[in-house]
């Protein structure tokens, strides 16, 4: 059974239910989606092509396998979309950076327990917080709470007996008072874990009881006439002060909430994560995606909040975004804002994706600027091997192709600023050359080129290559002399063998260093003139064969068999067609005529 039958086979089979689907090429899974209807989403990529771009047209054309799962609801779809997506990284998904672990700040599950950071998190009972989105933006946090609080980094199992037994020595860390000596007892446990507990509420995002508590030690202090002690607990005051100022960004009745916004282009979208609690901004991650198949923005968005929510382990039940986006979540509010507090993040956040975008598309157009530099400068270098009195900015190449005389045709490329200008190519069908006779071919195709350029007002190249000898080049030159413009343009031809470039009228060629970029500019525009002849000559010739194989057919006549020829290409794919799909493109008593002969010989 060919592919497109099973293909519509397992379509047929597909439930109305909502759930996700896998499309498979040979390699494995290429794309993963989600849908309320499994059958009439999967049906829309076949039935709908006219309304497919590019990208999804080149999906559809690689799938010959389809799975399903059916879920219970639209929500599960969704999670279990995110999931798949995350564990295969199908390449026709978008995709976050795969392989990424994020680091954690972690207060073990111990006795005078350490606050260390981590990027492993595991079930031990210690307490985990973040991810954090890199690991300067957790150092900040840790190396602010070690500032703060007295606390052990030592490894030691201080249970009470080890303690008791004196198994343990004050290490530096004491010494100098980063530490209050908990190994010897010296440390009040009580004291130590009143610490923990202000940790905990600093890494969760509210900075008020530990300010409370550092405000309180600072007046006691100063009421014992401690000044210089009231002046450390002032200065421990002072560093959570800063840190809070430098993430508040809106009212402190502002808690829990996601922010998410976007901006794209045609090539890449641009998003910013905001995680606010408390007021604050505890976590923030900017980031750039590539698109696969030209998605809107409100499904890469839907995607994105997905994977981010979940790699960041956020609880939230309030979302706000830029732009309506449709999240199939339970018990979770998704909401634009138009003004106050709220609407000032999402322009927090705008203003960050906005800036990754202008900083991306900066950094393209520097190098696309470099690339132009480097043209030029290959140009300038062509310029100066040819001795050309101005720079060659477009380069025409001109080249024939046949085979045994049948066939003949040419080509003609077009080079811009160093770079090809497909939409300038041209074929050529010789029409007043019989037989092969390439020099007069290439008389014919230069003549027929430039007298167009000339009626149509065309700007002319600075520089013409022709592929091929002293003959061919003698013709090119008859040519543009017959046209009065021969003086006009330069005009040189290369040689296959040595690569030798020849003048008009000069004996001798010019051989240009072989690692010359002058050279491999001409090389290149030579090859892309051969590919281009090459490749109109076969298409005519198998043509050719298929509408002379197919009108000997009794009953097919010109026409039928051109637009076989157009759809189909080769004789070969008419075979493989089955009796059905020939009635579809012929009617009833053609198909049959044409089945017939196919499987009968």
């Amino acid at each position: 059974m060919p592919a497109n039958e099973k293909l519509k086979e397992q379509i047929s089979h597909l439930p109305h239910k909502p759930g996700i689907y896998k499309f498979f090429d040979e390699k494995g899974i290429i794309y993963v989606g989600k849908a309320v209807d499994i059958r009439k989403r999967v049906s829309s990529y076949f039935n709908r092509s006219a309304q497919h771009n590019k990208k999804t047209l080149k999906l559809v054309s690689q799938i010959i396998h389809i799975e399903f799962t059916i879920v219970d609801t639209e929500a599960d779809a969704f999670l279990l979309e995110n999931n798949l997506i995350k564990q295969y990284q199908p390449k026709y998904n978008i995709l976050l950076k795969d392989g990424k672990t994020y680091p954690y700040i972690s207060i073990l599950n111990e006795r005078f327990p350490r606050v260390i950071s981590t990027r492993n998190k595991l079930n031990d009972g210690s307490r985990y917080f973040g991810p954090y989105p890199s690991g300067t933006t957790m150092s900040v946090v840790l190396d602010l709470i070690r500032t703060l609080y007295p606390l052990r980094t030592c490894t030691y199992n201080l249970s009470p007996e080890n303690i008791a037994a004196g198994k343990f020595k004050v290490c530096l860390e004491y010494h100098i008072g980063n530490c209050k000596g908990p190994c010897e007892a010296l440390e009040n446990e009580t004291q130590y874990n009143h610490y923990i507990s202000q940790i905990k509420n600093i890494l969760s995002g509210n900075l008020s009881v530990a300010k409370n508590y550092f405000k309180e030690q600072m007046a006691a202090a100063a009421a014992d006439y401690q000044y210089e002690l009231a002046h450390q607990y002032k200065q421990k005051l002072d560093m959570l002060e800063d840190f809070q100022a430098k993430s508040t960004v809106v009212s402190n009745t502002l808690s829990n909430i996601d922010v998410f916004t976007i901006t794209s282009n045609e090539q890449c979208a641009f998003l910013n994560y905001l995680k606010v609690m408390n007021g604050s901004i505890i976590q923030t991650q900017s980031l750039e995606i590539q698109k696969k198949l030209e998605e809107e923005d409100a499904d890469i968005l839907a995607s994105v909040i997905a994977q981010l929510r979940q790699d960041f382990e956020s609880t939230s039940k309030e979302i706000i975004t830029n732009i309506e986006v449709k999240l199939p979540l339970d018990n979770i509010t998704v909401s634009q804002p138009q003004i106050g507090d709220k609407k000032k993040l999402i322009n927090l956040s705008l203003k960050n994706a906005l800036y990754l975008r202008k900083e991306r598309e900066g950094r393209q157009e520097k190098n696309r600027e470099s690339t132009d530099q480097r043209e030029i400068r290959v140009l300038e270098i062509l310029k100066k091997d040819l001795r050309l009195t101005e720079l060659p900015r477009q380069i025409e190449c001109f080249d024939n192709s046949n085979f045994q005389g049948d066939n003949p045709v040419a080509s003609m490329v077009c080079f811009k600023n160093g770079k090809p200008s497909k939409k300038d190519y041209r074929h050529f069908n010789i029409k007043t050359v019989v037989g092969p006779n390439d020099f007069e071919s290439m008389y014919e195709i230069v003549t027929r080129r430039y007298k167009r350029l000339l009626a149509e007002n065309q700007p002319l190249p600075q520089l013409i290559v022709i592929d091929g000898g002293k003959g061919q080049l003698g013709m090119a030159v008859k040519a543009l002399k017959d046209l009065n413009i021969y003086g006009k343009i330069a005009v040189v031809g290369i040689a296959k063998r040595l690569e030798e470039i020849f003048y008009p009228g000069d004996s001798l060629p010019l051989y240009i260093d072989k690692k010359s970029e002058s050279l491999k500019l001409i090389q290149r525009l030579r090859n892309e003139a051969h590919r281009f002849a090459i490749t109109f000559h076969r298409s005519k010739r198998d043509a050719s064969t298929l509408k002379t194989e197919l009108t000997d057919v009794k009953g097919i006549g010109p026409t039928t068999a051109e637009a076989l020829l157009l759809k189909y290409k080769s004789v070969k794919k008419l075979k493989d067609l089955t009796r059905e799909q020939l009635v579809e493109e012929v009617g009833k008593a053609k198909a049959d005529i044409l089945y017939t002969y196919f499987h009968s010989s």
